[in-house]
């Protein structure tokens, strides 16, 4: 407790403070106080920049993985055809027409250096170029020999190697050929071009330190960028990605150094669902905070600076940037409002309509630059008007719910799309999906909402059920509405035909 004389005394020392002392320890606590802002907003800009490059990473690693498959896709049914082809001896009758069909094929598919088929004892048969070595033999080969002691009938994708026929660095994509006995026959090989994924992966913007590469599941190497001949065949197994990420998890972002050169970078990797492949994308993390570094140099500088030539400037500034880290952050939170209103539906959570249409004219476009199918399942609850006017209009919100989140489950890919149309309506985009794969899902939509037993007593099945209709298409022209329309006709036609049923035109 302060006694009457220690008051007094602070009172009588406060007095004779000089104003420049005064002065001194305001100044004092201002620059403390900007510092600490400072310091603060240097932090949270260097977790946001970092945060940035992880969205990046991430969204250019799932384009290049889905390139990759793209890639393979259309060279294994190329081989499919060729498989089915030399499974008639007739085919190999003439090899001249044979040839032909193999060169126009490697002709008009990008990604491809040629086509061959081997007999059992390695001899070449048949190849897409007009001059065949003498002698030609590949039974030494790891791919021949691989099939040759395997019966399985899958792709399989070797290390990349330099072409005998033309010197060139290529990715051999092989698959196993049985006669009518299932006795081995021989070996057909698709080469990929390297240069087609140099080529690919010289679009995309990395920094001079970054780095981009596909390898086999067991860390090979097989393509990469910058392209060093050296590196073409090295074993990442050692790797963080592979001896500690990717066990974890088939898809992530991690900063670590690479084992190659030592650079710290930010990658993102991700594990292909239909082949052994792994993709990786990474910008250094010198690059990735350089912005940041200078942005942090200047402001210090013009803090600095502040500090030197006016206290009031500086405690102006200090109001300045606390005003601005709060619309930064009011601007934040709007913005991420609004996509969310924009783009989500609010009742389930699923993708809304308007995210539906913007998704909808990408995947057209670029199912019609591949030629390849594009599925819509719209999905209607059964009696839903009934079942709200029995069970009251928030059991009819949990219903949508459920349902909508049970369709959202059993589509895995993350291409697929599940929305939420409209009231009780819903549809499910799947790309790269023929239509018998869109009809199984939508059985197992269908039977998957009866499951869940949710009781529905004007329902003649005495549970919620559904009706779907499934439409696929290969677009050929522009009018993605038609998608739209014909997936809609095929639900109306399940609704009339007695609902709880899937209907596909």
């Amino acid at each position: 407790m302060d006694t009457p004389e220690t008051t007094q005394g602070l009172y009588f020392w406060s007095r004779r403070l000089p104003a420049t002392a005064i002065s001194i320890v305001f100044m004092i606590l201002v620059a403390i106080s900007i510092v600490s802002i400072y310091w603060f907003q240097s932090i949270q800009n260097k977790a946001y920049e970092i945060s940035q490059a992880n969205i990046v990473s991430e969204n250019l690693t799932q384009s290049i993985a889905q390139q990759a498959t793209d890639t393979f896709d259309e060279a294994n049914i190329i081989l499919d055809e060729l498989i089915e082809r030399v499974s008639n001896d007739h085919f190999l009758t003439n090899i001249e027409a044979a040839q032909k069909l193999l060169t126009k094929r490697v002709f008009t598919t990008e990604q491809l250096h040629g086509l061959f088929f081997y007999d059992k004892h390695g001899r070449w048969l048949l190849s897409s170029f007009e001059t065949t070595p003498d002698a030609a033999n590949n039974s030494d080969r790891d791919y021949f020999i691989f099939h040759a002691n395997n019966v399985t009938l899958t792709p399989r994708i070797g290390r990349a190697i330099i072409s005998r026929t033309t010197g060139e660095w290529i990715i051999p994509f092989t698959r196993r050929v049985n006669d009518g006995d299932g006795q081995f026959k021989g070996v057909v090989l698709a080469t990929i071009k390297m240069t087609y994924f140099d080529q690919f992966f010289s679009k995309f913007s990395i920094d001079d330190n970054g780095a981009i590469f596909l390898a086999l599941n067991d860390g090979t190497i097989i393509a990469r960028r910058p392209f060093t001949e050296n590196l073409i065949g090295t074993s990442l197994a050692k790797s963080e990605i592979f001896s500690i990420y990717l066990p974890l998890s088939p898809a992530d972002t991690v900063m670590i150094k690479s084992i190659i050169d030592g650079v710290d970078r930010l990658f993102g990797y991700r594990l292909l669902q239909k082949y052994p492949l792994v993709v990786a994308a990474a910008n250094s993390k010198d690059a990735i905070l350089n912005s940041w570094r200078i942005g942090t140099a200047k402001m210090g500088a013009m803090i600095g600076t502040v500090l030197l030539v006016n206290t009031f400037v500086g405690f102006l500034l200090i109001k300045q940037v606390r005003h601005g880290a709060r619309i930064e952050t009011d601007l934040t939170k709007s913005q991420a409002t609004l996509e969310k209103l924009v783009l989500q539906d609010p009742l389930t959570g699923l993708a809304n309509r308007r995210h539906m249409e913007k998704s909808l004219q990408l995947e057209w476009l670029r199912a019609t630059r591949n030629t390849s199918p594009l599925s819509l399942i719209m999905l209607d609850i059964d009696f839903f008007k009934s079942y709200n006017d029995h069970y009251g209009h928030i059991a009819g919100d949990q219903c949508i719910t459920t349902v909508g989140q049970t369709a959202a489950r059993l589509i895995r890919r993350p291409s697929d799309l599940a929305v939420r149309y409209g009231g009780e309506e819903f549809a499910l985009l799947l790309p790269d999906t023929d239509s018998t794969g869109a009809y199984i899902i939508a059985e197992k939509i269908r039977c998957g909402v009866m499951d869940l037993a949710i009781p529905h007593q004007e329902n003649p099945a005495g549970v919620v059920t559904v009706s779907l209709g499934v439409h696929t298409c290969i677009p050929d022209s522009v009018d993605y509405q038609l998608l739209l329309a014909k997936a809609d006709s095929a639900l109306y036609s399940a609704k009339r035909t007695g609902r709880n049923r899937t209907a596909h035109t």
